[in-house]
């Protein structure tokens, strides 16, 4: 399933092209040579150039098919360092563990020569996603089967932020719909109440961020949401100058807690437009604004290698599904692979935060601003 064709095959290894023409190289190898090739092939090209040049250093040869004894390139298995897992791998080179997901040589030797590197945000930390649509915009499923479905999947809470009314492609709200959504949200909730449970959906907006930096609905339409966020939907030509000062003011409007999908990107469809993120992640430190890592596979934005920055400023993430549909709430588990590549940690994230804990911080994100 999902292959389109195979380009090469021998006994050992294969390439296949993939529906959609992305190329993927297949493997076979036996059970002593797996770690060294797990550990190969989940590392990019510098981390295994320093990983080889440790082992040098130590009178050892690395490669794919073994930790070795010797001096030259060799698979010899007499001259085998026998490691069952990539932690010992790692730990025969004088290092800690290092997850795959680090492994860029971007500071994660220093940190696990010291034992420094972080315990990384796991999937299973996060307790919902805060940036969701329905079918009263341009989602697919009904707020009651949306909120049935991501319970059953073990979530605490999960927002429905269906766009405003400039997004009239998605069909976006106007106020009166929207307060006609708070009502049926907060129904639904009563029903979870009635039969002990503590699930909750929370109501919100992904507010569209116009060209001056303006929201799309008043603030005491949005001081009656749970969660608002803020995103750019259209006009996309604007100079790097210009975005970034649309943005910058919109993060410094009291009523909102999140900016969406910084960016603008749609991956192998549409360049992101030009702003100056560094200058927008400064803004959203000074204002306590989170920033989201949008888990849809084709945004992955805020981009990876600007969360290290983001959290060296004390901006908090918060991983979204960005959910159409409800099968998106699998985007979660992308996500915070997403946010492990960009050293997050749990306390880095949000909505790995319970309910009571987050609608605390809903409200000071507010009186922060004000």
């Amino acid at each position: 399933p999902g292959v389109a064709s195979v380009s090469a095959k021998g006994d050992t290894k294969a390439s296949v092209i993939l529906q959609g023409g992305v190329r993927a190289d297949l493997r076979v190898v036996g059970d002593a040579e797996f770690p060294y090739a797990l550990m190969y092939f989940t590392g990019n090209k510098e981390h295994n150039i320093v990983m080889r040049q440790r082992a040098i250093e130590r009178g050892l040869r690395l490669n794919e098919y073994g930790l070795f004894k010797a001096k030259e390139e060799t698979r010899d298995p007499k001259l085998l360092v026998h490691c069952k897992t990539e932690e010992e791998i790692y730990h025969q080179l004088d290092l800690s563990y290092i997850p795959p997901e680090l492994r860029e040589d971007k500071g994660e030797f220093a940190a696990a020569e010291k034992g420094e590197l972080p315990r990384l945000v796991e999937w299973t930390d996060l307790k919902g996603s805060l940036h969701n649509h329905s079918n009263w915009s341009d989602g697919r499923h009904a707020l009651e089967d949306i909120a049935y479905y991501v319970h059953e999947l073990g979530c605490d809470y999960w927002a429905i932020t269906d766009h405003s009314k400039s997004s009239y492609v998605a069909n976006g709200l106007d106020a009166r719909r929207l307060r006609d959504q708070i009502k049926a949200v907060k129904q639904i909730n009563e029903q979870f109440a009635e039969k002990g449970s503590d699930f909750r959906l929370l109501t919100g907006s992904e507010v569209d961020i116009l060209a001056g930096g303006e929201l799309d609905f008043p603030q005491d339409v949005l001081a009656e949401l749970d969660v608002v966020v803020g995103s750019i939907h259209q006009g996309f030509s604007q100079s790097e100058a210009g975005m970034t000062r649309r943005i910058i003011r919109a993060v410094q409007n009291p009523q909102v807690h999140i900016l969406g999908h910084l960016t603008g990107r749609l991956l192998l469809e549409r360049e992101p437009y030009q702003v100056n993120q560094q200058a927008v992640i400064d803004a959203c430190a000074e204002t306590g604004t989170w920033i989201e890592l949008n888990a849809n596979p084709y945004r992955f934005d805020l981009d990876w290698r600007l969360w290290p920055y983001a959290k060296s400023k004390g901006v908090k993430c918060v991983i979204n599904c960005d959910a159409h549909r409800n099968e998106h709430a699998g985007f979660l588990r992308l996500g915070a692979g997403i946010a492990r590549k960009g050293w997050l940690t749990k306390a880095d994230v949000i909505n790995t935060l319970p309910l009571k804990a987050l609608l605390k911080e809903l409200g000071r994100r507010r009186v922060r601003k004000t």
